[in-house]
């Protein structure tokens, strides 16, 4: 009920009844301060706002109690992938599966795919706000919060996903990343991947040196990637991967930098008419992070469930992505969209800017008082020689 104090605050309080639910909570008292409306006209109008503040606090406390709630623990886990999306299929629903199997059926999950409960770039918010317990966290859309998780995405680093996936899991797991992107940000990182090398896929316009990608606009997740689009003479567009649909339609975009597999998930094929194979053009970082309260509720053995199918899937799912190219690609040509396989002379137009971006990712990092440099150094140590 909401009632109205001496003082203009709106009170309100809800009687939970699912007590066992809940975890024996049964009363939340929120408080708005605000004028106490003289007429009904008013007072609709403090409705929606109490009906938000009372849909914000039970989402974010509905999963925090859940937790430790009598018949086990059920976990909001929330991202932005459509259902059909080889990412959802091939980690994330496994990855819940394998915690369900460890734990004997004690943790269970509350699955909110396809932006449910929020956009990609406002996924780490609504996790450290406890509105979901685990998130998807694609780091270049928080770079201002996961700077140096960057280092993963450098064009030229690495030839595979696995090579890239190994490298970052290991300078992961230690710090300064673990501190400055995870821990500081009130978040544990349970798994994370990161993709093939990005190739470049255009609407119109086959690219086949970077010469020929001057003046295009091409989609870019910002960071390393928005340098490297300069280097090369083309216009970056940041966006999300889910806008980018929208855009090519609208031919607000002339192509993307892109990883091959998520061409299809993200239903681009019939968008574009060319891509480039052999390319090296950066790469994205997939993160699933866990509420870092959340965790520290959890008991001992479902920490050690999640731990272990954590390192399963950092494994595994690195290998169904370099197994998965070939496939993508070969479905694509079957499409109609033409590949070019870049020589050798055609990638040194490109890879030439590799060193340089590298190098002023780090600085502007170091510029700003994060360990850029130091982090650039682990990177390149961990992948394979």
């Amino acid at each position: 009920m909401a009632y109205y104090t001496n003082n203009g605050t709106v009170k309100i309080r809800i009687r939970l009844k699912t007590a066992s639910l809940y975890s024996g909570v049964s009363n939340l008292t929120l408080s708005i301060r605000t004028r106490a409306p003289q007429k009904g006209r008013e007072m609709k109008k403090i409705i929606p706002q109490l009906a938000f503040t009372v849909a914000t606090v039970l989402a974010a406390g509905f999963s925090v109690i859940s937790a430790a709630a009598a018949d086990g623990i059920k976990l909001r886990f929330a991202h932005s992938f459509p259902t059909s999306h080889f990412i959802q299929k091939q980690a994330i629903e496994p990855w819940m599966e394998n915690v369900t199997k460890l734990t004997n059926g004690q943790v269970t999950f509350d699955h909110f795919p396809a932006q449910q409960l929020g956009k990609s770039k406002d996924m780490l918010a609504l996790t450290q706000n406890g509105v979901t317990d685990i998130g998807y966290v694609g780091v270049s859309y928080v770079s201002d919060k996961m700077p140096l998780s960057g280092v993963a995405q450098l064009p030229g680093s690495f030839a595979t996903s696995c090579q890239g996936t190994n490298a970052y899991w290991d300078i992961a797991n230690k710090d300064p990343i673990a501190a400055q992107d995870f821990t500081d940000n009130k978040v544990r990182l349970l798994f994370s991947f990161v993709l093939e090398p990005y190739q470049i896929y255009t609407a119109n316009k086959k690219v086949m040196t970077a010469a020929d990608a001057e003046g295009l606009k091409l989609r870019s997740t910002g960071g390393a990637m928005d340098i490297f689009t300069r280097k090369i003479g083309a216009i970056p567009v940041r966006m999300t991967a889910t806008e980018t649909r929208e855009s090519l339609s609208r031919g607000t975009l002339d192509g993307l930098i892109f990883p091959n597999q998520s061409v299809i998930s993200y239903d681009l094929v019939p968008l574009v008419k060319y891509g480039t194979r052999g390319g090296n053009f950066g790469s994205f970082i997939v993160t699933f992070v866990m509420n870092q309260d959340a965790w520290g509720r959890l008991p001992e053995d479902a920490q050690n469930a999640m731990t272990s199918a954590s390192k399963d899937m950092v494994t595994e799912m690195c290998k169904n992505i370099d197994e998965g190219v070939d496939n993508a690609i070969a479905e694509m040509e079957k499409a109609g969209v033409e590949y070019h396989e870049l020589s050798a002379s055609e990638l040194e137009t490109f890879t030439k800017y590799s060193d340089e971006v590298a190098e002023e990712w780090a600085k502007d990092l170091d510029d700003r008082g994060k360990p850029g440099s130091e982090v650039l150094k682990q990177f390149t140590e961990a992948l394979p020689k």
